[in-house]
């Protein structure tokens, strides 16, 4: 599918979904179109709003980086600490164009916590320095008791 704009036929194609969703989500608004004659066409940006995919920059070649990070030696509490700084973190990156999804994971037999994070390139370096930056001066964020330098 090579053009930018798409029946409602190809978009449910596309999607994987019955052609009265699609149909439907128009109706609610959901789904962005534009009506010729009896026909709706849907622009490639639309079904990529509709998805949660980024649309392109014009110009600008298009990156996204998949990253898991595994941290062993984690209770439940840690994991959710870590897990509320780290969504925290992403919360706080406020570029729309290119939104950072994260997801947090924790195997409490194996006190390991998994973050995967899937995005652009610059903010997901920036998280990452972020994670780094908290494990590696701790400072009781990971253990529950907090330490002073004084």
């Amino acid at each position: 599918m090579g053009n930018d704009m798409y029946s409602v036929e190809q978009v449910a194609e596309l999607l994987g979904l019955h052609v009265r969703t699609v149909r439907g989500y128009i109706r609610r608004g959901r789904l962005r179109a534009v009506r010729i004659g009896k026909q709706y066409r849907i622009a490639r940006a639309d079904v990529d709003a509709l998805t949660g995919r980024p649309a392109p920059v014009a110009g600008a070649p298009a990156v996204e980086v998949s990253s898991i990070v595994q941290v062993d030696g984690v209770d439940r509490a840690a994991a959710d600490r870590l897990a509320t700084l780290v969504l925290a973190g992403v919360n706080t990156h406020h570029d729309t164009a290119r939104p950072l999804r994260v997801q947090t994971v924790h195997d409490e037999e194996r006190h390991r916590m998994k973050i995967v994070i899937l995005g652009d390139a610059a903010a997901t370096a920036d998280l990452l320095r972020l994670v780094d930056a908290v494990l590696a001066g701790d400072n009781g964020l990971l253990t529950g008791t907090e330490t002073s330098d004084a």
